[in-house]
């Protein structure tokens, strides 16, 4: 029941709603349009949306294949649920910090460089650009992305975005259970790809960007004695991922890198959960 003058005034306040909820689409619109205008000038680096989340970390065990042999993850029982009247899992661990899919702080090969805790969180969600050198890798265990691959990725997809990260995709992640991972020649010399130090050089000379990453063992080639692409990159106080899997599942622009790493004080680096937004 409505009491007179009530339908007038509802009448009157629907109207007014209707009004004000058409203003504020115009104005959402109209904010869009400048927010789409803003965003085509920042460039790829301003999207964050996302369909679908990708893995690319590898799952981690003492049967991870390791450069020097040994994986060294020792998981020790605290306490188990298994005992007399415990009702709780709890291990320890010992692990290397350079095993599996992990970050190298710029403080594993720069003494005045950052240790992994204070790498910033902001540093470690980055726009993702993927140099795709499969074709040569299967055909040459040494391969390296030089500065023409990374030329070549600017020519067919534009600008390295500011601040992203560059993965070297050689499909080399399919080799990671067996002794191809590490492949030791009969001289115990390693071989598998990496980025040549020229290309780190071009990045860190020619474009703003925060990070490298591999599917490999290491930033460098497997082949190397003195590991200059650690000794630049890491040494102008950027960080590096190694071990990365399903680089294939991402495409070569427009996602997103998430790396999870360990705010372990003093850490040179460690495991690290990583996966793409896509």
């Amino acid at each position: 029941m409505c009491i007179p003058g009530c339908l007038e005034r509802v009448q009157k306040e629907l109207t007014r709603r209707q009004v004000l909820a058409g203003a504020a689409a115009i104005t959402g619109l109209a904010m869009t349009g400048r927010d789409a205008s803003a965003a085509g000038k920042r460039g790829r680096a301003a999207s964050r949306s996302f369909q679908r989340v990708v893995e690319l970390t590898h799952p981690y065990s003492d049967k991870f294949p390791h450069w020097r042999g040994d994986a060294s993850v020792v998981q020790r029982t605290v306490v188990s649920s298994t005992d007399v009247g415990e009702d709780w899992n709890v291990y320890q661990w010992l692990l290397d910090e350079h095993a599996g899919t992990h970050i190298d702080a710029p403080f594993h090969r720069n003494a005045d460089g950052m240790t992994v805790d204070q790498i910033p969180a902001e540093d470690l969600v980055l726009p993702l650009a993927i140099v795709d050198i499969r074709s040569r890798a299967s055909q040459d265990d040494d391969a390296e992305v030089t500065p023409d691959d990374l030329k070549a990725w600017e020519k067919k997809y534009g600008d390295f975005p500011d601040d992203c990260c560059v993965a070297m995709n050689s499909g080399w992640d399919k080799h990671v259970w067996s002794e191809k991972f590490i492949n030791f020649d009969d001289n115990q010399v390693r071989h598998f790809p990496g980025f040549h130090v020229e290309a780190a050089q071009y990045l860190l000379e020619e474009w703003n960007v925060k990070a490298l990453a591999v599917d490999t063992p290491s930033l460098d080639q497997g082949r190397t004695a003195d590991y200059p692409v650690h000794v630049a990159w890491l040494g102008s106080n950027r960080w590096g991922l190694e071990n990365v899997a399903n680089l294939a599942r991402v495409p070569a622009w427009g996602s997103t890198i998430v790396v999870g790493a360990p705010r372990i004080v003093g850490a040179t680096g460690g495991h690290s959960r990583t996966f793409a937004l896509v």
